[in-house]
């Protein structure tokens, strides 16, 4: 799933989440690293030594992304 935002896109699969930034930048994370976060539309990347966060333009953006990870947003 290709989920298109305001910064670039987000490229979604069942395990792993890639982001492409409009500057060029990536950012890449594995589904248990990630949570979702209703404020603020924000998906957080935790996998140890590595974090970053984004926000996205709206709930339904959150929402999709959520549904196709098979996780919840807090």
């Amino acid at each position: 799933m290709v989920i298109e935002f305001s910064g670039g896109r987000v490229i979604v699969s069942p395990q792993e989440v890639l982001v492409k930034l409009a500057t060029g930048v990536s950012l890449y994370a594995m589904v248990d690293d990630l949570r979702m976060l209703s404020a603020g539309n924000i998906m957080v990347a935790d996998g140890g030594a590595v974090r970053w966060h984004l926000a996205l333009d709206d709930a339904n953006q959150l929402a999709d992304i959520a549904e196709c990870l098979g996780i919840d947003i807090d």
